[in-house]
C-alpha cells in the first residue's frame, strides 16, 4: 500500500485524475458521434428503400409503355429493329428478315434458278459412262454459251469439273472465276457464285480466299440453309486451316429465328410476346399480325432494359419464370425492391436494386463534416492533455532539479562556511598553538573566502546571463596563453593530491577574439570538472589546435563517461548525469550551463565526445582571427 500512497503522490495524481478526464470525454464524443452517425445511416437508409420502391414503379411503368409502343409500331411495319435484334415478316410460308445480312442461315432456303437434269444428260453420260473427258467437255463450252443463266451456270461449274480431272488446273481455276461472277442462279440448291468460291479456294495454294469465303458467310452475303451454312463454314475452316465456330450471338439470332418460323401457325391472339432462349442466350419475341402475314421482332432483353436505365441511381434485373437472369445485374444488397409478372403485367419479375450503399456522395457531406468536427475535437482534447500533462511534468522536474540545485548550492556554502566558523572562533579564542599553526589558519580562511566568493560571483554570472545582463569585453586573446594559465590554478591543488595536468598544442599563439574572464570561466568549469569525474585517474590532458577556421580547446578525462542519452541535456541548467549521482559528486549543475551560454555568445560551439567507462572529451571551438 505505501508504494501505491507514494506513486499517487502530486503531480502524478493530477496527471492520472487528468488521463481519467481525457478519457471519459473522448470516449463520451466518441458515443456521441456514432448514435449521430448510427441514426444518419438508418435515415438514409429509409431514404434509399424508398428511392428504390420508386424506381421500381417507374421502370415496371416505363418497361409496359416501351412494350406497348414497339408492339403499336411492329404492327403498322414502322420498326427499325436494335442493333442486336431483327425484324422477320413471315407471309405465305415465305420468310423475310430485316436487316438480312444479321441472319447467317435460314430456315427456309430461298431457291434460286436451276436449270433441270435432263440438259446436262449426254455430257454427263460421256463424262461418267464413257471416260470420254474431251467430248464431255466440248458439250459444256457449247452449253456454257447459253443465254440461260442457269444453264450457263451449271454448264459452267462442269466444264470446271472436267478441266480439273484433266488436269488443267488454270483454265478451271479460269472457268471458276468466271462462274463466281453469275448471280442469282443455283447449283445443287446452293448459290451457284458460293460453289464457284469453294472451288476455287480448293484451288488456291493460299488461303486468303477461304479466309475471304468466311467473313463472306459471316456478313450473310448468300441465303443458305442451316446445313448449306454448316457444310460451306467448315469447308472454309479446313481450307484457311482455322477450324473456329462462327461468333457468339450471330448464331443465336438465327436460331431464333428458326424457332420464330416454327411457330408461325400459332394462334395470335393467345401470343403477343415470349421469352426464349437460345444455347444460354435469352431473346424477346414480340408477335404481331394474323398468321398470313405475321410481323415478329427478335431482340435481346437487355437492348429494352439498357434506355430505362440509362443514368438511373439503381440497378435493375429481368428474371423468368424459372428464376434465370435474362437482362441487367441482380445485385445481392439488402435494398431491393421486386415486382413481379402478375403486378406489372410483364412477361418478367423485376428485381430493382440500389446502386450504391446508404450515405451516397451528396449524402455524405453531412457526416463527413460531423466526422471531422468531432475528430477534431478529439485531436484537441488528446493534444491538450498532452501538453499539460508535459508541461506538468517539466515543471515537477524543473522543481525536482531546482530542489537538487539548493541541496547542492547549500552544501557548497556549508562546507567553507562551516571551515571558516571553526577556523575564526579558534583564533578569536587565542587558541593557536603557534604562530606557524596561525599563518596556516590564516592562509585557510583566505582560501575557503575566495572559494565562497567564486561559487557566489558563479551564481551571479549565471544569473545575469540568463537573464542577458552580462557584458562581454572582446578584446584579441592567445588561446594557448589562456589554457597554460587556467591549468596553472589547478596544478598546485593537482599535485598535493598526487596528480597532473598534462598541456599540449600546436600552433604555439592560437588568436581569438573573446573575453579573457568569460573563456577563462568557461575553460575552468570544464577543468573542475575532468578532476571531480575522474578521482581515480592521476592525469588530466588540456590541449588546442587549429580546425579548419576555428581553435579548438580540448579537456580530456579517464572518468566514467556520459551516456548517450544524456549527452544534449547535461548542457542545461540544474541537470546532472547519472554519473555524477553514482560518483556522489557534488555540484550545482550549473556549471556546463554556463560554458555553452558563454562559447555560444562567442560565436562557437560545445562538442562532447564520450564513451561510457572510457572518458569524455570536451572541445570548445572558437572562431579563429586571421593572422597578419
Amino acid at each position: 500500500m505505501t508504494p501505491l500512497r507514494e506513486w499517487l503522490k502530486p503531480p502524478r495524481t493530477l496527471l492520472l485524475f487528468l488521463f481519467l478526464l481525457t478519457l471519459v470525454s473522448v470516449s463520451a464524443l466518441s458515443w456521441f458521434g456514432w448514435k449521430v452517425l448510427d441514426q444518419e445511416r438508418m435515415v438514409e437508409a429509409q431514404r434509399l428503400q424508398q428511392r428504390v420502391e420508386q424506381s421500381a414503379d417507374r421502370i415496371a411503368a416505363t418497361l409496359r409503355g416501351t412494350l406497348a409502343e414497339t408492339g403499336e409500331r411492329l404492327g403498322a411495319l414502322s420498326i427499325t429493329p436494335p442493333e442486336d435484334g431483327l425484324l422477320l415478316l413471315l407471309e405465305d410460308n415465305r420468310l423475310t428478315a430485316k436487316p438480312a445480312n444479321r441472319l447467317l442461315y435460314y430456315p427456309v432456303a430461298l431457291l434460286g434458278l436451276e436449270a433441270p437434269p435432263a440438259v446436262f444428260a449426254e455430257a454427263e453420260g460421256a463424262e461418267f459412262l464413257h471416260p470420254q473427258l474431251q467430248p464431255a467437255l466440248e458439250l459444256y463450252q457449247r452449253l456454257a454459251e447459253s443465254p440461260n443463266l442457269a444453264i450457263r451456270a451449271g454448264a459452267l461449274l462442269r466444264e470446271g469439273r472436267v478441266l480439273r480431272k484433266m488436269g488443267h488446273t488454270s483454265a478451271s481455276y479460269a472457268v471458276f472465276q468466271r462462274l463466281a461472277e453469275t448471280a442469282g442462279a443455283a447449283i445443287a440448291g446452293a448459290p451457284a457464285d458460293l460453289v464457284a468460291r469453294h472451288a476455287l479456294c480448293e484451288l488456291s495454294v493460299n488461303c486468303a480466299g477461304a479466309a475471304e469465303l468466311k467473313r463472306d458467310l459471316l456478313s450473310g452475303r448468300w441465303r443458305l440453309s442451316r446445313g448449306q451454312f454448316k457444310f460451306y463454314w467448315s469447308e472454309a475452316g479446313r481450307l484457311s486451316g482455322l477450324n473456329d465456330p462462327p461468333p457468339a450471338g450471330v448464331v443465336e439470332l438465327s436460331e431464333a429465328a428458326a424457332f420464330a418460323w416454327q411457330g408461325r401457325k400459332r394462334d395470335p391472339d393467345t401470343l403477343r410476346q415470349e421469352t426464349i432462349w437460345v444455347r444460354n442466350h435469352p431473346f424477346l419475341l414480340l408477335w404481331r399480325g394474323p398468321a398470313e402475314r405475321r410481323a415478329i421482332l427478335v431482340m435481346r432483353p437487355a437492348s429494352v432494359l439498357r434506355p430505362i436505365l440509362a443514368g438511373a441511381e439503381v440497378s435493375c434485373a429481368v428474371v423468368d419464370a424459372e428464376g434465370r437472369v435474362l437482362a441487367g445485374t441482380k445485385a445481392a444488397t439488402s435494398h431491393a425492391a421486386i415486382r413481379t409478372a402478375v403486378e406489372t403485367q410483364l412477361p418478367w419479375t423485376l428485381y430493382v436494386t440500389a446502386t450504391q450503399a446508404p450515405g451516397r456522395p451528396d449524402r455524405l457531406a453531412p457526416e463527413r463534416f460531423l466526422i471531422l468536427g468531432i475528430c477534431v475535437m478529439v485531436l484537441f482534447l488528446i493534444a491538450g492533455t498532452y501538453f499539460i500533462a508535459r508541461a506538468i511534468r517539466r515543471e515537477n522536474e524543473v522543481s525536482r532539479m531546482q530542489a537538487d540545485f539548493v541541496a547542492a548550492v547549500s552544501h557548497e556554502f556549508r562546507s567553507p562556511l562551516t571551515s571558516m566558523r571553526q577556523l575564526s572562533e579558534i583564533l578569536a579564542a587565542g587558541r593557536a598553538p603557534s604562530g606557524e599553526r596561525r599563518q596556516v589558519y590564516y592562509e585557510t580562511l583566505v582560501r575557503e573566502t575566495s572559494r565562497l566568493q567564486r561559487l557566489i560571483e558563479a551564481l551571479l554570472n549565471f544569473g545575469r546571463m540568463e537573464a542577458g545582463g552580462r557584458p562581454y569585453r572582446f578584446e584579441e586573446l592567445d588561446a594557448a596563453s589562456l589554457v597554460r594559465r587556467v591549468a596553472a590554478e589547478f596544478e598546485g591543488h593537482m599535485a598535493a593530491a598526487g596528480r597532473r595536468i598534462e598541456i599540449d598544442g600546436f600552433p604555439p599563439r592560437c588568436p581569438v577574439e573573446a573575453d579573457p574572464e568569460a573563456i577563462s570561466v568557461a575553460l575552468r568549469n570544464l577543468v573542475d570538472n575532468a578532476i571531480k569525474y575522474s578521482p581515480g585517474h592521476p592525469t588530466i590532458w588540456v590541449e588546442w589546435a587549429k580546425e579548419n577556421d576555428c581553435v579548438a580547446i580540448h579537456v580530456r578525462d579517464e572518468g566514467p563517461g556520459i551516456a548517450r542519452s544524456e549527452r544534449k541535456a547535461i548542457f542545461r541548467r540544474f541537470v546532472r548525469g547519472s554519473a555524477a549521482a553514482a560518483a556522489n559528486v557534488r555540484g550545482s549543475g550549473l556549471g556546463l550551463a554556463m560554458v555553452r551560454h558563454i562559447v555560444t555568445a562567442h560565436g562557437g560551439v560545445i562538442r562532447l565526445a564520450s564513451q561510457p567507462g572510457q572518458g569524455s572529451t570536451f572541445t570548445i571551438l572558437l572562431p579563429a582571427m586571421e593572422q597578419a
